[in-house]
């Protein structure tokens, strides 16, 4: 195999305390010197100066579509998009159709990436058969095929005894539990959130309460069984609020945010643009604050995309009857620095953190590090380089 030589990048790596002009020398896909200054013979310099040399970016909450909806994503596209966007490793969700909720499904789209996928790709499997909600999986024999999660995404778990039982297992089995903070009953048909915009646009809103009522319960339901869980998508200033009490008082709760919660405003969606319409939906701009400050003071460890495609004639359509979900991968970088480290919310270093080390922490991927001997997942980023 080939032998390159990094040169000249700043490296910033926050799990090993390392910020500065560094060179780092990848043979065989790893890491077999980082110092500074350099010359070994190799078969390629890359130069990287002026660029941030950083380990690859994790994304934990992506949807690739496949199996069953393999024309709005697939495991080679989404995966080229994640590349693209400076991801080396993300975590499909279970919510394909059917959904990752077997052993049989699990090993077969296993099979899918190890042919198709360019970036590496990690399993969440449902938590419930069906992603209905009822019956807990066989979270045992789908660890085996492989994965490192699991999550209902797209769907809470109603019943409360069914939810204690899922943290109970996935604590036995080791797995993270994903958890989607959403009361049906309170945000039922709603399309965006419930305030001022959606009366004004004459659209049925989902108040933030679904999504802080349910984060609730499940934060209590995590200390009763005293187990772990990550809360995604957090998109209200009430959820904060809780999270950061929650973590206070010991709880082992872990949460996500995306680039649209701290990015946009329900102001967006005043054009009807049906790209505007996600779940949990664009807040007010008292929560992008609140997301923003949760951001910084470390209440929030990860940045996550929640990259969800869909055709362009399924998002054409009325707003009520459009799907709920954005694309992210190849933007969500770009977002965080221009919202984030430009303004000073968080340093290059604390958004590596939530973008890499953190993501491959809590996933326990051993990844999210330069040091000599790791995994050479290595994105080099332009901090100068403007697009649209």
């Amino acid at each position: 195999m080939k032998r390159y030589l990094i040169k000249d990048g700043h490296v910033i790596d926050p799990s090993n305390d390392v910020d500065g002009i560094i060179d780092i020398v990848v043979a065989n896909g790893k890491i077999e010197k980082i110092q500074k200054g350099l010359n070994d013979k190799v078969d390629e310099i890359i130069d990287a100066k002026n660029k941030i040399v950083a380990p690859g970016l994790i994304d934990m909450h992506v949807h690739l579509r496949e199996p069953g909806r393999e024309d709005e994503e697939t495991v080679l596209t989404g995966t080229r998009s994640a590349i693209r966007g400076g991801f080396t490793s993300v975590l499909c969700m279970p919510n394909t159709e059917p959904a990752l909720d077997n052993p049989k499904t699990i090993k077969a789209l296993n099979g899918v990436i190890n042919r198709n996928g360019v970036s590496n790709v990690l399993i969440a499997g449902a938590i419930t058969k069906g992603r209905a909600g009822k019956k807990l999986t066989a979270l045992k024999e789908m660890k085996r095929e492989g994965i490192v999660a699991i999550s209902d995404d797209g769907s809470s778990i109603d019943e409360k005894d069914v939810m204690f039982e899922a943290l109970k297992a996935a604590k036995k089995e080791s797995l993270l539990l994903v958890a989607h903070c959403e009361d049906a009953k309170i945000s039922r048909d709603g399309v965006i959130n419930y305030g001022f915009i959606s009366t004004k646009m004459g659209l049925r809103g989902m108040p933030r309460e679904a999504e802080y009522t349910r984060a609730k319960r499940d934060l209590e339901l995590t200390k009763k069984a005293s187990s772990k869980i990550h809360i995604a998508h957090v998109s209200c200033k009430e959820s904060v609020d809780l999270i950061r009490k929650a973590k206070k008082e010991g709880i082992a709760v872990t949460c996500e945010t995306a680039p649209h919660y701290f990015a946009l405003t329900e102001d967006c969606c005043a054009t009807y643009d049906t790209n505007t319409k996600m779940n949990p939906p664009l807040r007010a701009k008292e929560d992008v604050e609140a997301i923003k400050r949760a951001l910084s003071d470390g209440t929030i460890d990860a940045i996550a995309t929640d990259h969800a495609p869909h055709t362009d004639s399924e998002k054409d359509v009325e707003f009520d009857f459009a799907p709920f979900g954005i694309i992210g991968l190849e933007t969500a970088l770009s977002l965080a620095v221009m919202e984030l480290v430009e303004t000073k919310i968080l340093s290059w270093p604390e958004l590596i953190l939530k973008m890499s080390a953190n993501p491959s922490r809590l996933l326990k991927l051993g990844r999210g590090s330069l040091k000599k001997g790791s995994v050479a997942d290595i994105v080099i980023i332009d901090p100068d380089k403007e697009y649209i």
